[in-house]
């Protein structure tokens, strides 16, 4: 079968490998589509950790064409979508349902081979844990890839603590930000603020209902952030990407008590200056978000036949014989998600 593999920063090649063969509780996917997110990008650009050999891809959708020895409640044939998380079920973590914690998590696309690949075995683990989710009748595959990501979004809200009729600044408007900006308005979020320095994505901000939309290079942030809240400032910031010097402005514009949320990840080493006594006597919580919960990709799932226009995120579609385009295309910033079409 064709699939891509890893073989370190820079290096993602094509290649024909062993198809594998479901054992016991476990199943093999013939694979429909698979996502390309910013932490692959990162991966090819030795900012995150991968294993040498493994085949990428977490954000998966497939039809279940074996089953394993044991395995039930599922059917051959039935299209899913995977959290990609390996858990221990029985840590701290996992006993609270935060298996996106737990102490001995290895993730699909990272440590396991991933759905960059036609076939895609799924560890008994997964199957047993119950991280396997019958795709809804009438929603795309390549809209469910998208699950993975929203789940993360609504972890990162939730963190958030946004009550319904709030206000969010997001700093970054790439994939997760966009994604941020249509799940926040769908969760009952009044105000939401975009600021981009990419005026393509900022356009699109516009398009999926940004209430202001600003530029760091010409716009004071704080300022306009204020001048909207009526000088409060907002209920909570998600820093989307990983850019450092994004904190500060986060803590300028958000009113007191309210949330920053670090969500995208920093490269290795980030270190940011802050004065304490801005957390200190405005009480914010500075907290972040990784992944996602079991039940959180659940209703993110369901969540995707509700918000019709997460599908203009993924803008770019290769087969798997070009699987390398699709990362071409991330790091030359064409567009927002690329996707691999089986």
């Amino acid at each position: 079968m064709k699939a891509c593999v890893f073989y370190g920063p820079g290096d993602v090649r094509v290649e024909s490998v062993t198809e594998p063969q479901p054992g016991p509780g476990e199943l093999l996917l013939r694979m429909e589509a698979t996502g390309l997110c910013q932490s692959d990008i990162r991966v090819y650009k030795g900012e995150k950790k991968a294993k040498i050999g493994v085949i990428p891809g977490h954000e998966n959708v497939g039809v279940i064409a074996e089953l394993g020895e044991g395995v039930e409640g599922l059917a051959k044939g039935q299209r899913v979508a995977l959290c990609p998380i390996i858990a221990c079920g029985r840590c701290f973590y996992c006993l609270r349902g935060l298996r996106n914690r737990c102490l001995k998590r290895t993730t699909l696309g990272y440590d396991e081979n991933g759905g960059l690949a036609e076939l895609l075995l799924v560890p008994a683990s997964i199957v047993s844990l119950g991280h396997v989710f019958p795709v809804p009748e009438g929603l795309p595959s390549d809209v469910a890839t998208l699950t993975e990501p929203l789940a993360c979004v609504l972890n990162s809200l939730e963190a958030c603590r946004l009550p319904p009729g709030g206000s969010l600044l997001l700093l970054g408007a790439g994939p997760m930000g966009l994604l941020h900006l249509m799940l926040a308005r769908a969760l009952g979020a009044a105000t939401v603020i975009v600021s981009e320095v990419n005026q393509g994505r900022l356009q699109q901000a516009k398009l999926f209902g940004a209430s202001l939309t600003l530029d760091p290079a010409r716009d004071d942030i704080q300022s306009a952030v204020l001048e909207a809240s009526d000088g409060l400032g907002v209920d909570a910031v998600v820093v989307t990407t990983g850019v450092p010097a994004l904190v500060e402005p986060a803590l300028a514009a958000v009113r007191r008590q309210g949330t920053v949320n670090l969500f995208g990840g920093f490269p290795p080493n980030s270190t940011v200056a802050l004065d304490p006594n801005v957390v200190h006597y405005s009480e914010i919580n500075i907290t972040g978000s990784q992944n996602a919960t079991p039940d959180q990709y659940r209703r993110a799932l369901q969540l995707l036949t509700v918000i019709p226009q997460a599908a203009q995120v993924n803008t770019h579609r290769f087969p798997i014989e070009e699987g390398t385009k699709a990362y071409e295309s991330r790091l030359g910033m064409d567009g927002l998600k690329s996707l691999v079409i089986f």
